[in-house]
């Protein structure tokens, strides 16, 4: 398969080497008009184009690496252009006219748009859970204080001294939290539109300074009984805010796209 990736930061590095080493071709990068010189100057063995229409004839698939910008930005192009888009900026779909458009523009294009699970699991439990009557979903996103930094947290906390206890930053609805949150709450909108919607979903977000790394755990009560799952995750060690299971979990979904035997 040949391949676009939209973004040149820690995730798209690792999505790109990781599709390589996988047999697939990555022939182009999508970035901000603006960004093309500069990548360009750096020597890529691949193209770079600052808009979807210049994007190589021979893609068939885009990756969307670039967070809910890049989403925002090209995410209806791409699709209406009749190529599938994988993203883990799944937070931007909280926004209700972007989810529209995609939506739109994936049916105009007879496309699909691939959600890429992030940095969480069990997702698929939660889906099948939602068959029956769901009553309670939650989650918890813990992280380091550092792991914050950027976020609104740095205006309700002081997050450089934070020290002993753990604090709660932000607790509320799934829609809620990825329109304030748009760089940390992927995670709270996955689990949103795997079970009872940015509505429904119940989010709390903590600032842990006895954390050495990112925590998140979903808890669902229903019909079918109750679970909990909690993981413990790395970043990538090319940016600390990026989770590096966020960066795998889109190489699985395109090799589910791709494979003959489909979980």
């Amino acid at each position: 398969m040949k391949i676009a990736l939209i973004g040149n930061g820690a995730i798209a590095h690792f999505v790109k080497q990781q599709l390589t080493t996988r047999g697939h071709h990555v022939a182009a990068l999508l970035l901000r008009a603006d960004r093309v010189s500069d990548v360009a100057a750096e020597g890529q063995l691949l193209e770079i184009v600052g808009s979807v229409d210049e994007l190589p004839e021979e893609i068939e698939h885009v990756i969307d690496c670039a967070g809910h910008t890049g989403l925002r930005d090209y995410g209806p192009q791409v699709l209406r252009s009749h190529r599938d888009l994988t993203t883990v900026s799944i937070g931007a779909l909280a926004d209700e006219k972007l989810s529209g458009t995609l939506k739109e523009a994936a049916q105009e294009g007879e496309s699909c748009l691939h959600l890429a699970s992030g940095a969480i699991g069990a997702l698929d439990c939660l889906r099948a859970a939602r068959v029956g009557r769901l009553d309670c979903v939650r989650y918890t996103g813990c992280k380091p204080p550092e792991g914050w930094l950027g976020s609104p947290a740095g205006t309700k906390l002081d997050l450089n001294a934070l020290q002993g206890e753990a604090r709660t930053h932000f607790k509320g609805s799934a829609r809620a939290a990825a329109i304030e949150y748009p760089k940390n709450a992927n995670v709270a909108a996955a689990v949103a539109l795997s079970g009872v919607g940015f509505d429904r979903t119940e989010v709390e977000l903590i600032a842990d300074p006895n954390l050495s790394q990112n925590v998140h755990e979903i808890f669902a009560e229903g019909e079918f009984g109750e679970f909990r799952f909690q993981i413990s995750g790395h970043t990538l060690a090319d940016n600390p805010r990026s989770a590096a299971l966020a960066a795998m979990s889109v190489i699985s979904s395109l090799e589910q796209q791709t494979g003959r035997l489909v979980f």
